[in-house]
């Protein structure tokens, strides 16, 4: 089955997320098969909290995969901030 998730990186106590399309046998930091945004949980300032291409994921969900329930509130998120 294939899943839309989060993958970790940055440094320690400093996370930060991609939001990918991948397998989900595969490890959490593994092989994806596609990146659609990241997530920066602790953004300060005019950084960027969450960047999502709502498209691709919407080409995804129709072909079959699923979203984790952190990455569905944070593409509902995306979706809010990109029609106020």
């Amino acid at each position: 089955m294939v899943k839309i998730r989060l993958t970790r990186g940055g440094a320690k106590k400093r996370p930060f997320y991609h939001i990918v399309v991948t397998d989900s046998r595969s490890k959490r930091d593994g092989r994806s098969i596609e990146r659609v945004g990241f997530y920066n949980p602790i953004a300060v300032g005019a950084e960027k909290r969450v960047e999502v291409d709502t498209a691709r994921v919407q080409h995804w969900v129709f072909h079959g995969a699923q979203l984790t329930d952190k990455v569905r509130m944070l593409v509902k998120e995306a979706s809010a901030q990109a029609s106020a």
